[in-house]
């Protein structure tokens, strides 16, 4: 036993990650009963979930209270590229579905009985709102926004702090990242809970009935990943971007797609981006920022969710009208976290802009949920993702700019 606990802590975590992915969908599709196995995966999610606000109150503290001059700069070009990146994804969302357009068979959907909001003004009140959330409240609510927020606010006071203070706060960092990577450690059987609980339950049906919408959803996710994001870092960085992209999905949307939650991949994309050798003044605050507005997959899902219902209702959409929905749907994306139910819910708002009714606008999102497994699974993989790959871009492009030489992967 000894000797196959250190072969196994031997191989990598990816691997391990892709044994327990592999050994989960076979047990999910030999045993689906064995419901027991699902428990595995609640359990991951679940202690990711409950230390993702802290890690990122306390990284962010420690980080500001320690921080060098130069973050100011880096944080501009990363909210930058979150925001242009979101609103490429929506015009790529627009071009996919003219290419390709897609109507609904409605009348089979289930609708929702969530409350959408009635316009982006209260998108973005919800938004305001939550940044000035009680501190403690933001916390045991895992509101980010907030966290983030009040975190920055504390972490500036104690910059004037005592080295003593400094050096505690550095401490208790350093501990809570430990504590992280013990969980991280366990994500095999996290992963394999995961996938035996996708399989058993979904099977493939969930292809069949709307196959053509995810197709459509899917591949436009897939164009932004492949095509879009790298000509963004070749751009910047002048060196070929697929290793790092490759990385960030191997590590990150690997995970994201699974746990289909953006707060609950945070520690993984700070274990990346350590790994990168990234500064972690910059990504301790970067990388939970991204999880709340750099929402590429949720501005492509909205746009392509409207577009199908006014392709639905005859209604057509002209090149101004799908300039201002790519706008409409980016703006919305980035306040979606602070909308219960995430992108889903912000489709009836974008539905307005053709004169579609509420009562259709909700079919609509029912059709949603119905395809959720697979669409939020591969919306998160985007954003998680792509909030790493966006931020060590930020940060290699002020290195390229110094003339210092940039390498992409590290050799560790």
């Amino acid at each position: 036993m000894k000797n196959l606990l250190q072969k196994w802590n031997s191989l990598s975590l990816i691997v391990r990650i892709l044994i327990g992915l592999i050994i989960g969908a076979i047990l999910g599709v030999a045993a689906p009963k064995a419901t027991g196995l699902a428990l595995l995966g609640d359990l991951f999610v679940g202690a990711l979930r409950a230390v993702a606000p802290i890690l990122v109150f306390v990284l962010v503290i420690a980080s500001l209270a320690n921080s060098k001059s130069n973050g100011a700069k880096n944080m501009r070009i990363v909210i930058i590229l979150y925001m242009l990146t979101t609103f490429i994804g929506a015009v790529v969302a627009v071009c996919g579905s003219f290419l390709f357009p897609i109507t609904l068979r409605l009348g089979k959907a289930a609708t929702s009985e969530a409350a959408p909001p009635t316009g982006v003004l209260e998108v973005l009140k919800n938004l305001l709102m939550n940044i000035v959330s009680n501190p403690v409240d933001s916390l045991v609510k895992a509101n980010y926004i907030g966290i983030l927020a009040w975190a920055v606010v504390f972490g500036l006071a104690l910059k004037a702090a005592t080295p003593g203070t400094k050096k505690a706060l550095h401490d208790i960092s350093a501990a809570v990242t430990k504590a992280v990577h013990w969980i991280i450690n366990c994500a095999p059987f996290g992963i394999l809970g995961l996938v035996y609980n996708t399989v058993s339950t979904n099977g493939l049906s969930i292809f069949t009935d709307y196959g053509k919408l995810l197709a459509l959803l899917v591949g436009c996710m897939l164009f932004t990943v492949f095509v879009t994001n790298p000509i963004i870092v070749f751009s910047m960085l002048r060196r070929n971007p697929y290793p790092l992209i490759l990385k960030c999905l191997k590590e990150s949307g690997l995970t994201a797609f699974f746990t289909r939650s953006s707060a609950a991949n945070i520690p993984m994309n700070m274990a990346l981006c350590e790994k990168l050798g990234l500064n972690e003044d910059n990504y301790s605050v970067s990388i939970p920022l991204g999880s709340t507005i750099n929402m590429d997959g949720a501005a492509i899902t909205i746009t392509v969710m409207s577009l199908a219902a006014a392709h639905t209702m005859g209604i057509s959409v002209d090149i101004p009208t799908a300039i201002i929905l790519s706008v409409l749907a980016a703006v919305s994306a980035c306040g979606a976290s602070g909308v219960a139910g995430g992108s889903l819910l912000l489709i009836p708002l974008a539905c307005s802009l053709f004169g579609i009714s509420n009562d259709v606008a909700m079919q609509v999102v029912g059709v949603g949920f119905i395809i959720g497994v697979v669409q939020d699974s591969v919306e998160t993989c985007l954003n998680s993702s792509s909030d790493v790959l966006l931020t060590a871009t930020a940060e290699l492009y002020q290195r390229r700019k110094a003339g210092e030489d940039i390498v992409l992967i590290p050799n560790k």
